[in-house]
């Protein structure tokens, strides 16, 4: 169950949901209506496409992407921009915008690293959405402010990106579980490509959602801590440890819990994590 106190703590801004200087206000513009802040968000964040990542795609903070578009036009974030001039990024950006400007009302929120299977048929294809709080009902609901009218149709989606049904979206834990229990072959989970799939995939985004449920909302390409190397064997100790962390994750009502086995040094995101894209070590917040 939900307490008031997680209620609370997700309805504030963490590190990298925060505004600063010359981006809280604008921040705090965007719209509080789900659907009013996804057409808002599409209107900032385009996705990358090809295999080289934009620049701006490895910006961390919400402050630094507000930053950057507002640098570039200094137009209210409600007014869309054409696609050349919208900041590029990935599903971790539309994300954390959602993320931040519903904690920025007070809306309770989170982000959420798991597979999609709305994309690809057959894939568990690497994704995260925002989870906020629905007062009205009581319940968590996952949003996908990527979701463009355009994608949509492209990808043959019926739904509405305010409410993404928990059968279309896996959070990491969902998908250990059943990769645990035999019913989910692991290569299924990732990218697709080479080396872009597997166990060890499903592991480091569950350690990411743990640390996203702990307000630490980072890169899907950033690595720390128990993080197992592509393609490799996951032993029995840190297996038995996510299958623990999966149990409590995979349960909206129950995810917060997992904010207790946060401070395990195997979960928790150093000052500094290594960039697997551009083979780095980079602080999280410059």
């Amino acid at each position: 169950m939900t307490t008031q106190n997680q209620l609370e703590s997700y309805a504030e801004p963490g590190p990298l949901t925060t505004g600063g200087p010359g981006t809280t206000a604008a921040l705090a513009a965007l719209p509080s209506t789900l659907p009013d802040l996804i057409l808002a968000v599409q209107g900032l964040l385009i996705h990358e496409t090809g295999a080289a990542q934009s620049t701006t795609a490895h910006l961390r903070t919400t402050h630094q992407i507000l930053a950057h578009l507002l640098t570039a036009d200094s137009r209210p974030l409600t007014e869309p921009r054409p696609p050349a001039h919208r900041l590029t990024g990935c599903c971790r950006h539309f994300t954390l915008i959602t993320v931040a400007a519903l904690r920025a009302h007070a809306i309770p929120a989170r982000a959420r690293c798991g597979f999609a299977k709305y994309f690809t048929p057959g894939l568990y294809g690497d994704h995260w959405v925002a989870e906020y709080w629905n007062a009205d009902t009581s319940r968590w609901i996952l949003t996908d402010a990527q979701l463009t009218p355009e994608l949509r149709a492209a990808r043959g989606i019926t739904f509405t990106p305010d409410n993404v049904p928990r059968e279309q979206f896996a959070v990491a834990g969902d998908a250990w579980i059943s990769y645990r229990n035999g019913e989910l072959d692991p290569s299924r989970c990732g990218l697709g490509g080479e080396d872009q799939s597997g166990s060890w995939w499903i592991a480091g985004n569950l350690i990411r959602d743990v640390a996203a449920l702990a307000k630490m909302e980072l890169l899907p390409w950033d690595v720390w801590g128990a993080m197992p190397e592509p393609d490799a064997p996951i032993d029995d100790i840190l297996a038995e440890e996510l299958d623990q962390l999966a149990a409590i994750t995979a349960d909206p009502d129950t995810a917060a819990e997992s904010r207790t086995r946060y401070n395990d040094e195997r979960f928790r995101v150093p000052a500094r994590v290594h960039n697997f894209l551009r083979r780095t070590e980079e602080p999280v917040i410059d």
